[in-house]
């Protein structure tokens, strides 16, 4: 069936509002779809998410199944394990929504995950700027809402929380209050679904302008509706914070620093100076609006280029910094991609290195999940020997606690943090 959701009315994007009923392919009580024998259902009981294709029997009456119905999930012998939502198109086939077979996922069931979800951040946060929703290890499977204040942006990155958009709106604001909710339907994850790419304003209205965010005494500048993901990256929080321990007096240079991530929290943490380095100028002067803001304009810095080539000149010219911060982009997202992407970690290392005064500090970043802690503290490590350096590991960071890790799902704990003295 095709994945294009233009060809199912009911499914177009902002189509349910509050206080409508669900679309018949949503509505309970729902029909059964049922695991081959050769399925791992002990890994499903005890808490694992995806049913993978191939191991759900797709008969024709599964195939035809509208992406992102709901459906009872049974083993092999026909127990009910659970509501799944269905997605034929996708390799993960099915995901598993709610382990009590008699739920009904509507409005009241959403708002009852958002409510365990704010209670978490509310706990760890004095002000609403976090990641409310990290998917499935918060019981809404492929779905990321972050919190800007007044704002939430929705990632809908599975074929059910595109056809319950709005739906899911409702129940959010109800939960939270939150005056505007944006949709960034973006990113590699909603292709694999069959989904297209549409970035709109579910509820209020569109920011202004960048909207500012503080966190460990910076402040950050999220371009909620045009920026990378959902404008900001929140999951570096106590990595950021990690890195500002470090930097009282210290020159510190940020490469792919997006919009000043660790440079702008270097700055709050008493560094003289920051360099930021991404190649993205929109980004770099999100940057420096913000270091304007918090009144470190005149200590920062940047430089606009390709990361390695930066690095590279950086070398030749023989510049030193006593912290030095990498965070690239996802170099191994994918099984397929490791060997390559575990180079390009290499890599980075291999050229940063020579960039850290002696007894200075170089912090390496990894956000793929198919390169887990060993492979890339091994990568990083073979590159700072390269570069005839020698380093003691001194923090390993992960992402912060708004971003929980489902145990049962390793694609959760995607982040590693290392930071090595030189």
């Amino acid at each position: 069936m095709p994945g294009d959701f233009g060809i199912f009315p009911r499914c177009r994007p902002g189509y349910m509002t509050a206080g409508m009923t669900l679309p018949f392919f949503l509505a309970a009580p729902y029909p059964a779809v049922r695991l081959s024998p050769k399925a791992e259902a002990r890994a499903i009981r005890h808490g694992f998410p995806w049913v993978y294709a191939g191991e759900l029997v797709l008969d024709r009456r599964t195939k035809g199944m509208v992406p992102g119905s709901f459906a009872v999930l049974e083993d092999a012998e026909g127990r009910a394990m659970g509501v799944v939502t269905v997605n034929s198109v996708s390799r993960i086939v099915a995901r598993m929504m709610d382990q009590d077979a008699a739920a009904v996922i509507d409005q009241g069931w959403l708002e009852a995950r958002l409510s365990l979800a704010l209670a978490h951040r509310a706990r760890l946060y004095a002000v609403p700027f976090y990641r409310l929703v990290h998917a499935e290890a918060d019981g809404l499977p492929g779905v990321v809402i972050d919190r800007f204040g007044d704002v939430a942006v929705i990632q809908p990155n599975a074929a059910w929380s595109e056809a319950m958009i709005g739906v899911l709106t409702a129940a959010l604001v109800a939960v939270t209050g939150v005056a505007t909710v944006i949709k960034n339907g973006s990113g590699r994850a909603r292709g694999l679904e069959g989904l297209i790419e549409e970035m709109a304003v579910v509820h209020g209205r569109a920011p202004a302008g960048p909207v500012p965010v503080p966190m460990n005494g910076a402040t950050y500048m999220a371009d909620l509706m045009g920026g990378q993901k959902t404008g900001l990256f929140f999951d570096q929080r106590p990595n950021h914070a990690f890195a500002a321990s470090l930097a009282r007096g210290a020159r510190v240079l940020d490469v792919f620093s997006h919009v000043g991530g660790f440079g702008l929290a270097c700055l709050a943490g008493g560094a003289v100076s920051a360099l930021a380095v991404d190649g993205s100028a929109p980004a770099l002067a999100l940057a420096g609006r913000g270091a304007a803001a918090m009144g470190a304009a005149g200590r920062f810095a940047v430089r606009q280029g390709d990361a390695f080539d930066v690095l590279t000149a950086l070398g030749a010219e023989g510049a030193r910094f006593d912290v030095v911060i990498c965070d690239p982009p996802a170099f191994a997202p994918s099984k397929a991609a490791l060997d390559a992407g575990l180079r390009a970690y290499e890599r980075v290392a291999r050229l940063a290195a020579p960039l850290v005064a002696e007894g200075g500090y170089l912090g390496l970043c990894s956000c793929s999940h198919a390169a887990d802690l060993s492979k890339f503290r091994a990568a990083s490590a073979r590159g700072i020997g390269r570069a005839g350096r020698r380093g003691q590991i001194v923090h390993t960071g992960f992402a912060g606690p708004d971003h929980p890790l489902l145990p049962h799902l390793a694609e959760s704990g995607y982040l590693k943090s290392l930071f090595f003295r030189l």
